[in-house]
């Protein structure tokens, strides 16, 4: 059976650690391979191999740091289907959709690229008699990123492109779900010319993830995943003195108002709620039309949609999504559509006696479409994770904003309409991070910031973006002055001022 281990100093690292974890192949059901679990030794290895690489690594100008991020790009690209084929076999989404991961990583790859520019300070010449203030931004030193298994290769790209491209060392723990795709990055990362050290792939759990949040070394970490873990990363990462971006759930909305196009509507939701079988943090899994005659004519154009969506395996090209990642996730989104029902929602179609492939042991669910869901149903409340869409119907456009601004997650809402004074109103009441007019899945452009408010998001600083320019540095402020021989100081024991 395939053996995944780890990557440091440049190089597969098999430790003394008979923990293991395995990865399984979501098509069939299997078990296709078993990823070490590091113990605290290999991280403590990592992290001082880091430490050692760092060091000359930031003094390294910054534009041959962007060569790197520039031959990186290209080996990414060269290697684009196999790197697909690998990630879809261990998560199980389509290879469209793998592609799609891939691409949003190299996206932020891209702006990596720009280093030289994103990390200038800031200058002004004569702010007082003969002194001139500048600053600079300065890497961290070893920082660490802790992501998840619904895309395994542009969240990983999203915080060590940038934090690499300013001059730090990176320690990425991934998920051991789907743990491939990483190490093969970081591969990709030494053959573009990162020297050894500068990035190391570590698997764990638990105990990994703790170690990272409470060595000294390690400055700063970036986690995304659930909100009760992100909460915890935050707190305890904090206690530890570092700084820390934590991105949890989410539960996004797409209001509809009357005047929207339907048909519109329909084709965007259908992918937005159901693609990657709902496994992604800016899915749309809450539709909100406003009035019953708009939730009327919606439902009956979705029911048709749906069906006609088809599930598969993640190599089939006609599939619009595949399974979902483990038995295990599998059972938990069963367990909430049992509990809508069971909290008197409508089942309008049941997912699971539906398109599911009759020929395989996999993870499949088909897609649940659930109308008259109510705010205070904890299927509504809670994050499913999953290829199923709660209907909750709003009587005006007030409550239809009420609802997404009062739920626990504002990570990202949708509205589709033609009118833009509503379009306007709505984008600066809602109380969420990411707001789509017309736009199913608004994740900004890599030289934008991606982040949610509530608790969708624990700190102050979001990914990617001169957002994560700042993250990934800290600044250092120079006042300076070079006297000719001639200058006095007659009030020393005076605060200075520059008036």
């Amino acid at each position: 059976m395939r053996k995944i281990v780890h990557f440091i100093a440049g190089k597969d690292f098999e430790d003394s650690s008979e923990n293991t974890a395995s990865v399984f192949a979501p098509n069939t059901g299997e078990v296709q391979a078993e990823v070490s679990l590091a113990n605290t030794s290999t991280l403590a290895y990592a992290i001082e191999t880091a430490q050692a690489a760092q060091v000359e690594w930031a003094a390294t100008n910054p534009q041959r740091r962007a060569r790197v991020m520039f031959k990186f790009k290209e080996l990414v690209e060269a290697n684009r289907d196999r790197l697909a084929a690998l990630l879809s076999s261990e998560h199980g989404k389509v290879l469209v959709d793998a592609q799609g991961d891939i691409q949003r990583g190299l996206e932020v790859i891209e702006f990596a690229c720009g280093i030289p520019h994103a990390q200038k300070g800031e200058y002004t010449e004569g702010a007082g008699p003969g002194i001139d203030v500048y600053s600079m931004r300065q890497a961290l030193g070893v920082v660490a990123g802790i992501t998840p298994f619904n895309f395994p290769a542009m969240i990983p790209m999203w915080m060590f492109g940038v934090a690499i491209a300013c001059g730090n060392a990176f320690i990425l723990k991934p998920s051991e779900r789907d743990p491939s795709v990483p190490v093969e990055l970081a591969k990709l990362m030494i053959e573009a010319g990162l020297p050894a050290g500068v990035l190391n792939v570590v698997h764990g759990n638990k105990e990994v993830v703790d170690g990272i949040l409470d060595h000294q070394t390690i400055k700063a970490v970036s986690f995304v995943g659930s909100s009760d873990i992100a909460n915890y990363v935050y707190e305890r990462g904090a206690r530890a003195g570092k700084r820390v971006q934590a991105m949890g759930g989410a539960k996004n909305h797409g209001i509809v108002m009357p005047d929207a196009d339907l048909d519109q509507v329909v084709t965007d939701l259908v992918g937005a709620a159901y693609g990657s079988a709902g496994e992604r943090c800016m899915a749309l899994p809450v539709v909100v039309p406003v009035g019953d005659d708009t939730a009327e004519k919606l439902k009956a154009k979705l029911i048709p949609a749906i069906k006609d969506i088809m599930v598969s395996h993640s190599e089939d090209p006609n599939a619009h999504y595949g399974p979902v990642v483990t038995s295990a996730h599998k059972e938990r989104v069963e367990g909430y559509i049992d509990l809508c029902i069971e909290e008197g929602a409508e089942l309008v179609y049941d997912g699971r006696t539906n398109q599911i492939p009759s020929d395989s042991q996999g993870f499949f669910i088909g897609p649940t479409f659930f109308d008259h869901v109510t705010k205070d149903m904890r299927s509504y409340q809670e994050e499913i994770f999953g290829p199923v869409l709660q209907m909750v119907r709003a009587k005006d456009f007030n409550e239809a904003v009420s609802l997404a601004s009062d739920h626990q997650y504002g990570n990202g809402v949708a509205m589709y309409t033609r009118n833009g004074h509503a379009a306007r109103e709505f984008a600066q009441r809602v109380n969420v991070g990411m707001v789509g007019i017309n736009v199913p899945i608004p994740v900004p452009v890599a030289y934008h910031t991606f982040g949610g408010w509530k608790r969708s998001a624990f700190g102050d600083t979001n990914q990617h973006g001169m957002e994560g320019v700042k993250f990934w540095t800290k600044v250092k402020t120079i006042t300076q002055r070079w006297p000719d021989g001639s200058d006095t100081n007659d009030n020393a024991f005076v605060i200075p001022t520059m008036g």
